[in-house]
Parts: C-alpha cells; structure tokens; sequence
C-alpha cells in the first residue's frame, strides 16, 4: 500500500546520537512524531522503523534502534504528503531542524512532543481537516 505516516515513539531516555550528515545531535527524553511517506509498501516500513537492528540508511534509523512504545498513523495516498504532516505537526512540538527532510524544503520531519504522546490530539485535527481528501484505509 502506498502513503504517508506518522510514527510516535519514545525515547526512554536523553541521549547524543550521531545521525549521519547531520552529525551528533542531542535529543531529549519523551515522546516524538516523524513524518515519512512509503510509496512501495507501508506496512513493510513501519515494521523496519521497528526493528532495534537494521543498517541504517534514514535520519530517523539513528533514532529508533533506541526508541520505545511504537505507534503509527497511516494514511493511504497514491503520493508523498509528508510535508503538508510536518507542516501540521509543527503546531504540536518542537522540530528537530534538518532532520528527515534532506530531499524537501521543509524544517523538520521530527518533533519533540515532550512528556505526553499527543496522539490523539494529531489525530483529531487531521481529521477535523479531512487531510486534503485523503481516504484513511
């Protein structure tokens, strides 16, 4: 299934992590949302942003071999929307500048959301909006 997404985690813990071009960064403890898109197999990329051990090849890999309490919001589409998600959940937590978004022109792809997940309010204002007509699967 093509889409776009928005995986929450947690990282348990405050941590300085290499994250490849964008050098060491430090992250705080709490909850995060990244935006992402897979447009050759959703649900095969959510289980790889799972996984403690993988090679790393995206900004967000660096962070979730550390992270805790995975969850996902899809959203089908036959393109990447990622950046219209970014663009919305800036209004929830802090960017993580540059981080995902080395293909965009976008600030962020990641945001620090603090001690709370947020979750639900994400979710209820992307479906207040409709999300630009986007059928949820």
């Amino acid at each position: 299934m093509k889409g776009v997404y928005v995986l929450f985690f947690y990282l348990p813990e405050p941590m300085n992590v290499e994250v490849g071009s964008l050098g060491m960064l430090n992250f705080k403890e709490g909850y995060y949302a990244y935006t992402g898109s897979a447009q050759n197999g959703l649900d095969s990329r959510l289980r790889r942003h799972a996984k403690k051990h993988k090679k790393m090849h995206w900004h967000i890999d660096h962070l979730t071999v550390h992270a805790d309490d995975f969850s996902a919001l899809t959203l089908k589409s036959p393109r990447k929307m990622e950046c219209e998600l970014a663009e919305r959940i800036s209004h929830f937590g802090m960017e993580v500048t540059g981080f995902g978004c080395t293909d965009c022109k976008c600030t962020s792809h990641l945001f620090y959301l603090g001690e709370k997940k947020n979750k639900n309010q994400i979710v209820h204002v992307l479906n207040q909006a409709d999300f630009f007509g986007i059928k949820k699967p």
